[in-house]
């Protein structure tokens, strides 16, 4: 938590400057700190316009933020740790066990180093293809930035672009290879770090852990779902989807179905999209991605827990299984925990917005989940929020970055054993 405050921090007084925009004047404070915010907890949500306002300096400054805050500040800092001192704390591999799924303390450093070595090689291949397709409209400097910043903010599922004239990537609605390679960099971004070596370690599906696995199964139930959905919504919409081949829509439905949930890119403007699909993706926004990843929500892990736990409550089992192991009773504790705190906390900064603010109350909904699940998505309210709702937003993107992970982590380290237990008694239930 610290560590993300102090990276913020740095971020604001450096885009306070003068020396990182193109106007070269005092950055208002409350937008760098916004910009800063966002950046940091890879949110995307914006006050200023990222590729108009910022010059290369202020756009590179950004990037580092995103960069950092999505490998995680404390993956970060113990991989440089590993590296110049070969040894890292006991805390610190308590929390990054915790965060990147290592099942003992002695595989972390591995761990870490494996992660950070697959990030850059990931980042590094898709840069090539974006910078191939980039080459015929920009110029070559040109170009190469705008598909490094295009490769960062995707696999970070942080949502921001340096693209001018354009909604989120719109330009580039036609463009597969483009649309492709973020697509991919999202998925690859959200599963979680430990998913993605294990992936590219084991392969087979049935060797997975069951954390994997649940993953997996859940982010594809999420991806049919979400794609379904949107384009059973918005075919018939002139300003979405209607218009284009049915093949495009399909493919376009697919996209917002991935990046909706956790990043924020959109070839479409959702300010433009029917009520109900807002509401749908609002859900979407709320759960998020897999634990240990570059996304936000209360996680697909959590959920997959609960339903499962729901479930084995139906069937009238005592304990919850599935794929042959049986979750413990804590671990179904710590989800709900994490449930219950979020749903209070997104209830808790919609009122405060609909206080401050006079948009409609879908649109602050909208918004409150998007900061919370630092995805980004908005449906264009992010630049008329008073001062109020500002600071209220960077509150709620800097709490659903570190909140449920931090919450979980401290359910987990504080359990205590009773030495006596009290009789029992039944409360009515439903």
């Amino acid at each position: 938590m610290y560590g993300f405050g102090s990276l913020i921090a740095i971020g604001t007084i450096l885009l306070w400057l003068p020396f990182f925009n193109v106007q070269g004047e005092f950055t208002p404070f409350l937008d760098a700190l916004f910009t800063a915010t966002s950046a940091a907890t890879v949110t995307g949500l914006v006050t200023l316009d990222t590729a108009t306002y910022w010059n290369f300096s202020g756009q590179l400054i950004i990037a580092s933020l995103i960069q950092i805050g999505g490998l995680g500040f404390m993956s970060t800092a113990t991989f440089l740790l590993i590296i110049f001192t070969q040894r890292i704390s006991l805390t610190n591999q308590l929390f990054m066990g915790d965060f990147l799924g290592a099942r003992n303390a002695s595989g972390i450093a591995r761990l870490t180093i494996q992660v950070v070595a697959l990030t850059l090689i990931i980042q590094v291949l898709a840069f090539g293809i974006i910078f191939w397709r980039f080459i015929p409209i920009y110029d070559l400097q040109e170009g190469a930035w705008q598909a490094a910043f295009l490769t960062i903010s995707a696999f970070n599922n942080a949502g921001f672009n340096i693209i001018s004239n354009s909604s989120s990537l719109a330009i580039f609605r036609d463009e597969m290879w483009v649309i492709g390679t973020v697509t991919v960099l999202i998925i690859f971004g959200s599963i979680g770090y430990s998913v993605l070596v294990e992936s590219f370690r084991r392969r087979r599906f049935g060797r997975f852990s069951l954390d994997s696995k649940l993953v997996i199964l859940t982010t594809m139930i999420l991806w049919v779902v979400g794609t379904t959905v949107m384009f059973v919504s918005e075919f018939n919409n002139e300003a979405t989807l209607k218009g284009s081949p049915v093949g495009s829509q399909i493919i376009d439905s697919f996209v917002q179905s991935v990046s909706g949930r956790t990043a924020g890119f959109s070839t479409i403007d959702f300010g433009e999209t029917q009520q109900h699909t807002n509401f749908f993706f609002t859900g979407l926004m709320f759960i998020g991605g897999a634990s240990g990843s570059t996304a936000g929500g209360i996680k697909v892990n959590t959920v997959a827990v609960i339903l499962i736990a729901v479930m084995a409550t139906i069937r009238g089992r005592n304990q919850p299984e599935v794929f042959g192991r049986e979750i413990p009773f804590g671990q179904i504790q710590r989800a709900l925990a994490v449930l219950s705190l979020a749903v209070v906390a997104v209830f808790v900064v919609a009122f405060l917005l609909a206080i401050t603010e006079r948009f409609p109350y879908e649109d602050l909904i909208f918004e409150t989940v998007s900061a919370f699940g630092t995805v980004g998505l908005s449906t264009g309210i992010t630049s008329e929020l008073t001062s109020w709702g500002r600071s209220i937003i960077i509150a709620t993107m800097f709490v659903g970055r570190i909140g449920p992970l931090t919450i979980a982590l401290a359910l987990g380290q504080r359990q205590q054993r009773a030495v006596y237990r009290y009789s029992q008694e039944r409360v009515r239930i439903g």
